[in-house]
């Protein structure tokens, strides 16, 4: 955290990038949202003073570097734009921890964490979280072809298992994530005390109907359109067992048994074209 002309900037100290850059992970100096923040809960970003605001779940934290990672695909012109600044550059804005954290306890059972695209950058801090209270973590990664398999490493490090699995066969099972976790519950369902499941939409509802037929806990992270991210504007509302809830303030993290899918993806796609849009204007 840098000030400049009395404002506060955000540094990007590192920056990588996955699957033909189209996904970034950027570590930014931010102590005092490193020292505060929990895993599940998530940041707005605003790029330059002409931005919009984004939100970006926190995918690690580092309080002695006094450092985050946040991890991101290039989707729309906010994006892209956050995607252009290099090692070095800053960030205008960053609002954070922001969210309910998650009810990280320890448990006698394993924990069975499944992730899929982006969503293994999500998966990855709450994980951890568990694995540090103690918990024995299984995991589950898969992405439609290697070159998009993210954070196996940063996984593989305080799994005691690591599933991997590629839509295409190019690592791992060829398959979905899905067809591992069918298989594993099949064989050690009672080892485990609940799944966490977080990647595109389709994939978490597909995972909470296999886990529903084992009567399974299944914790799931909503990603809906966001704009102020405090609960004001209403954007983020999603219906968890018939109610409305905001996923800003009272989650990202719901029940997955209790979620309407089918609205949650009627209303992420709704803006995609002009997302699409907007990209092109901002390349051209």
């Amino acid at each position: 955290m840098t000030v400049m002309s009395g404002d506060i900037m955000y540094e990007i100290l590192n920056k990588k990038s996955y699957a033909r850059n189209t996904i970034i992970n950027i570590r930014i100096e931010a102590a005092e949202i490193a020292k505060k923040c929990q895993p599940g809960e998530f940041v707005i970003v605003r790029v330059n003073d002409k931005g919009e605001r984004i939100p970006l779940t926190i995918a690690d934290n580092d309080e002695v570097a006094g450092t985050i990672t946040l991890v991101f695909q290039i989707i729309g012109k906010t994006t892209a734009l956050l995607a252009s600044l290099e090692k070095g550059a800053f960030i205008k804005d960053l609002v954070g921890p922001l969210g309910t954290p998650v009810d990280i306890k320890k448990y006698n059972k394993k924990i069975l964490a499944v992730g899929g695209g982006t969503g293994i950058a999500v998966l990855h801090h709450i994980a951890k979280g568990y694995q540090s209270a103690g918990n024995k973590v299984i995991s589950i990664v898969g992405a439609k072809t290697q070159s998009y398999l993210i954070m196996k490493q940063e996984m593989e490090d305080f799994s005691e298992k690591t599933f991997v699995c590629t839509d295409d066969g190019t690592e791992g099972h060829h398959g979905f994530v899905t067809q591992i976790l069918q298989k594993e519950l099949e064989e050690n369902a009672a080892n485990y005390e609940m799944v966490i499941a977080i990647g595109p939409v389709v994939m978490m509802e597909a995972c909470c109907k296999i886990t529903k037929t084992f009567n399974m806990k299944t914790m799931v992270s909503l990603n809906p359109i966001m704009v102020d991210g405090t609960g004001m504007c209403g954007a983020c509302r999603v219906s968890i067992d018939g109610k409305t809830r905001f996923a800003c303030v009272h989650g990202p993290q719901f029940d997955g048994h209790k979620v309407d899918f089918p609205l949650l993806l009627k209303r992420q796609t709704t803006y995609l074209e002009d997302e699409r849009i907007s990209l092109f204007k901002s390349i051209k």
